[in-house]
């Protein structure tokens, strides 16, 4: 086994970390593990917060909360203030574009993702090679801020290429 055990968290920008957080909650079952910066902290900001995480000169971090869901990577959300916002990118766009949570119901959790204000690009559908084994689905949402969400299910597993270096892990 290498030096790094696996990911530990993903970042994510959001307009409002309690719009943000409701939404979690109700789509995906989120619990808020711990809030690192609030409005009563003074804001985070200032040139070596800027070199530090490469962030725009006078930009300032608001609110940063870390929430977990299910026993996958944990999301650490920043708020912000004195930034010029842009749109959340798109699957064709460079960067990291989506988050997938695996679901043994993808049914319920379709339905779970609508009702919290999530908006599906489609109904579910098969996945693609390797992951198209009996009984498997995908589907993508935007979110309320923009950003994408892809629910995925594959009860009978992965199959693999023969030169595959590793199975992918799948949370259980």
């Amino acid at each position: 086994m290498g030096i790094i055990r696996g990911m530990n968290h993903i970042g994510l920008t959001v307009p409002d970390i309690d719009e943000a957080t409701t939404f979690f909650k109700k789509g995906l079952d989120a619990q808020v593990a711990y809030d690192s910066q609030t409005l009563e902290d003074p804001p985070r900001g200032g040139s070596e917060v800027e070199r530090f995480l490469g962030i725009p000169e006078d930009s300032k971090i608001t609110r940063k909360r870390m929430i977990v869901i299910g026993n996958g990577p944990n999301i650490e959300m920043f708020q912000f203030e004195n930034t010029s916002p842009s749109r959340p990118l798109d699957l064709e766009d460079y960067g990291y574009n989506h988050l997938s949570f695996y679901t043994d119901d993808i049914k319920a959790a379709f339905e779970k993702m609508k009702i919290a204000g999530g908006e599906p690009l489609s109904e579910i559908h098969e996945n693609t090679r390797y992951e198209d084994t009996e009984g498997n689905g995908t589907v993508y949402f935007r979110t309320p801020w923009g950003s994408l969400i892809e629910l995925q299910t594959m009860p009978n597993g992965y199959y693999y290429p023969e030169d595959s270096e590793s199975e992918v892990f799948i949370p259980e």
